[in-house]
């Protein structure tokens, strides 16, 4: 006997948990669910955070910055447990109303700024150190065409793919043929531009790459969904090109370590506050 069809009704309400791996922490609702001070380091920038593909954007962004020779991109890494609700206290939403990691807050200056979105702090330290981002008009603005389709697709590749494939309660054949297209229509838009050039915004290394390889290249690579077979990421030769090449910086090793919880203990660092805590 076949389940009857949902048929949603003229209003939605919260009745019934959704179910799935982060049904406890969704909600209808924004704001802070309890009070809490977000804690401070010494150095100029706070960032606040967990390594999944968003997060580790901006760590590898320090990274590169650091080994680029700027000593006062010295930062803090703190760790918000999200499975635990952390990105709902008060401290964390003063810096980021949405409630997502990763956010970050720059005492560098005064007043302090505070920056949230991925995609905004690539660019903020980018402009900030002029560093990742191209200066000539073309360059620049090749470079955030990528930045800003990584910010556009990936919620279709996380949200939709990542959820129906990883996460979701049972397995449904509709969204996850749907998504696995999209996911596989982006994989040959990336490489399809990768053919052309070395990096995504032409023959240099920019946040471009940074956004979009920690949540691309990873997914080639087998580390996002271990969905690298299913999705047959063999076939794209010049993103595997691409993201094996990426992988291989010393800072973006470094900063996959950053806020990390998961996986291989020896690479983890649940919180970041000197180099010496990445051996």
């Amino acid at each position: 006997m076949t389940e009857a069809a949902y048929v949603p009704p003229k209003v939605w309400k919260n009745e019934a948990a959704s179910g799935g791996q982060f049904s406890s922490i969704n909600r209808p609702i924004a704001g802070p669910t309890h009070e809490k001070t977000l804690p401070v380091g010494e150095h100029p920038f706070q960032l606040y955070s967990l390594a999944t593909p968003n997060g580790v954007k901006v760590s590898i962004m320090f990274e590169e910055l650091l080994a680029l020779g700027h000593k006062d991109a010295e930062y803090d890494a703190w760790l918000i447990r999200i499975g635990e609700g952390d990105q709902f206290s008060s401290g964390f939403v003063e810096i980021n109303p949405n409630s997502k990691i990763p956010a970050l807050l720059d005492r560098s200056v005064e007043p302090p700024v505070r920056v949230f979105e991925s995609g905004s702090i690539l660019l903020y330290l980018a402009e900030k150190f002029k560093e990742l981002l191209p200066a000539d008009p073309a360059g620049r603005t090749e470079t955030l065409n990528w930045l800003f389709w990584q910010m556009g697709a990936a919620p279709y590749l996380g949200g939709g793919f990542g959820h129906f494939y990883a996460y979701a309660p049972e397995k449904i054949e509709y969204a996850i043929n749907r998504f696995t297209m999209e996911a596989k229509r982006q994989l040959d838009v990336l490489d399809r531009r990768l053919a052309e050039s070395d990096y995504l915004a032409g023959d240099t290394y920019t946040i471009a790459d940074i956004a979009v390889w920690s949540w691309y290249g990873q997914l080639a690579l087998g580390n996002v969904y271990s969905a690298a077979e299913f999705l047959a990421a063999e076939e794209y030769t010049h993103v595997q090109r691409w993201a094996k090449e990426i992988a291989k910086r010393p800072a973006v090793v470094r900063g996959l370590r950053v806020n990390r919880t998961s996986g291989d203990e020896d690479k983890q660092v649940p919180e970041r506050h000197s180099a010496s805590d990445i051996s």
